[in-house]
């Protein structure tokens, strides 16, 4: 070259191309290689021709074919493994509070149906244990329908009633005989009667919203849970790899390993790989404002546990209802269905004996029914304060994921993780060399990729299963928005709340309007608190006996209603 120059045939800048070539050596190149544990067989010591390159420039390369399809696969996996971590946080979130909030709802469940037991038993005694089945039952149902079962709440509710009503009936008329079809014609005037007062329409409204919501804000942490992880196992197109690769590796090639893409040209490449997440962004959005809504019954008046936790004394001032109006509930059911047969002396009294052998022990107001580990609703009230502390969590945690998917690339461009961050404009990777990038970025989504210089994206084509997604959170959604109004979208067609008893009871013109037999209720009978009621003044008023302890008990266990 030296002769060739001192001849005059090689121009002065010739001199300047052959330093730049020798100074471009690749041993820059495989110390990187080696520091990110690439293996490589061969490794160029010195630039070589590139005609071999498919994605990175065909100059003067670093780069072996080996190589770059190395890079390519190895661009793929780093791809999704930051995809992977970009949203670990929020997956982690969501999966831990489903956990939590699950565990809490099914806890409460089983510590109201325990304290329930408890207190009714220790209350009712003989009589509510040989009846404990509908209770047991009720509870039943409600675990069924918050885990997913296929439970009508208004019906079983009313069910509940039903069954409460025979069984006291039966208990309350115990010198007759009540044949099951008695007891099917009772059920007929369950809402004309109102046994247990208001309690039942203002337990329906508060037992089916605060399950509603309960229920569905679980399921919708479950399946913002599924959809962030099945979303974030993104599935890259061929044209995204060869992307990912030339905003990646391709600086190897070109001997400058060291040198970051620059920031715009990362955006464009990510916007291109990730425009169908972008989309799920709309619907995600809508998704979280309507979990945070959903949210606020959970810390409002209808929350689950103000509604739980008082349950028992709500069922026995339903009790001490129909306590105080058994005449005229009775009266009323023999007006409609006719009066029972009786069932002779010897078996009433027998009857009333075997309900009432065990002495009865008057409950206190100011002690409530305890087990070895301590109060059940006690200890429930302490994780009830830690949920509602969940509750507000959640709801910032919430928040702060909207617009989560379309901030995908801006969160991913950034200095630590892709990008030159603030390094001059012209220090950066663009694609080709060191210099600036001047491409517009893109906007969000897939049909705004059509002019992506980065990434050929078929915007004709969506990714079906990131639709699959969109089409779970539209659905959650609208179930969400149903459950904050009250709503179970699984029972739209299911009597209103707000209409009382409802219609279609069954009566007719036989069913009475009003008390013209309440001469016929029996005087109430009052007892000595002191101690404890003997068999012997149980057996002379059998049927008037059994009202009156329980509505004595009801009475020591009622208080202010909630």
């Amino acid at each position: 070259y030296l002769r060739i120059y001192c001849r005059g045939l090689l121009p002065a800048h010739g001199i300047l191309l052959l330093a730049d070539f020798r100074a471009r050596n690749c041993s820059e190149v495989r110390e990187a290689c080696v520091g990110k544990g690439f293996s490589f067989t061969h490794v160029p010591l010195q630039e070589i021709p590139g005609q071999h390159l498919r994605v990175c420039p065909q100059g003067n390369t670093c780069c072996t074919q080996e190589m770059e399809d190395t890079f390519g696969q190895q661009s793929k996996q780093d791809f999704e493994n930051l995809v992977d971590e970009m949203s670990h946080e929020l997956r982690s979130i969501l999966t831990s509070r489903h956990k939590r909030f699950d565990e809490f709802f099914l806890e409460l469940l089983e510590n109201t149906e325990r304290s329930l037991n408890e207190m009714f038993v220790r209350t009712y005694g003989k009589p509510y244990m040989q009846n404990s089945e509908v209770f047991e039952n009720l509870f039943a149902e409600l675990k069924r329908y918050y885990t997913g079962g296929n439970v009508n709440l208004e019906e079983m509710l009313n069910d509940f009633w039903s069954r409460l009503l025979e069984r006291m009936f039966t208990l309350l008329n115990s010198q007759y005989v009540i044949t099951e079809d008695y007891l099917e014609c009772i059920s007929k005037y369950t809402d004309q009667l109102k046994p247990f007062g208001d309690v039942p329409r203002k337990l329906k409204a508060q037992v089916t919203r605060a399950f509603i919501a309960a229920r569905t804000f679980v399921q919708g942490l479950s399946v913002g849970k599924e959809v962030a992880q099945r979303v974030s196992k993104v599935s890259s197109t061929p044209a995204c790899i060869r992307a990912l690769t030339k905003l990646l590796y391709c600086p190897f090639c070109q001997g400058m390993p060291t040198v970051k893409p620059c920031k715009n040209y990362c955006l464009n490449v990510m916007k291109g790989c990730l425009a169908n997440q972008a989309d799920l962004d709309p619907e995600w959005n809508q998704y979280i404002d309507a979990m945070l809504l959903v949210a606020q019954r959970l810390e409002g008046p209808f929350n689950i546990e103000s509604v739980m936790e008082p349950i028992d004394v709500k069922i026995s001032e339903a009790i001490m209802n129909m306590q105080e109006n058994s005449a005229q509930v009775t009266y009323r059911v023999f007006q409609g269905c006719g009066e029972p047969k009786p069932a002779g002396m010897t078996r009433s009294a027998r009857g009333v004996s075997d309900v009432f052998n065990a002495r009865f022990r008057p409950y206190s107001p100011d002690e409530r029914p305890t087990t070895a580990a301590g109060t059940s609703l006690d200890r429930l009230r302490i994780v009830w304060a830690a949920m509602q502390h969940s509750v507000v969590d959640i709801k910032e945690k919430l928040k702060l994921s909207k617009k989560f998917w379309s901030n995908f690339p801006e969160a991913m461009c950034v200095e630590e993780r892709v990008t030159a961050g603030n390094a001059s404009d012209e220090e950066c990777w663009n694609g080709h060399t060191k210099g600036r990038y001047f491409p517009e970025v893109q906007k969000d989504g897939l049909t705004n990729q059509m002019n992506n210089p980065e990434v050929g994206v078929d915007i004709t084509r969506p990714d079906t299963f990131i639709r699959q997604q969109i089409m779970a959170l539209r659905v959650m959604t609208n179930k969400l928005k149903n459950a904050y109004n009250g709503n179970d979208i699984y029972f739209q067609d299911s009597s209103d709340e707000g209409s009382g008893s409802g219609s279609g009871s069954g009566c007719t013109e036989v069913c009475p309007t009003d008390m013209d037999g309440a001469a016929t209720e029996a005087p109430l009978v009052k007892a000595d608190r002191s101690g404890p009621l003997d068999d012997s003044a149980l057996l002379l008023a059998p049927s008037v006996a059994l009202p009156t302890m329980l509505a004595l008990s009801a009475l020591a266990v009622h208080r202010q209603w909630r």
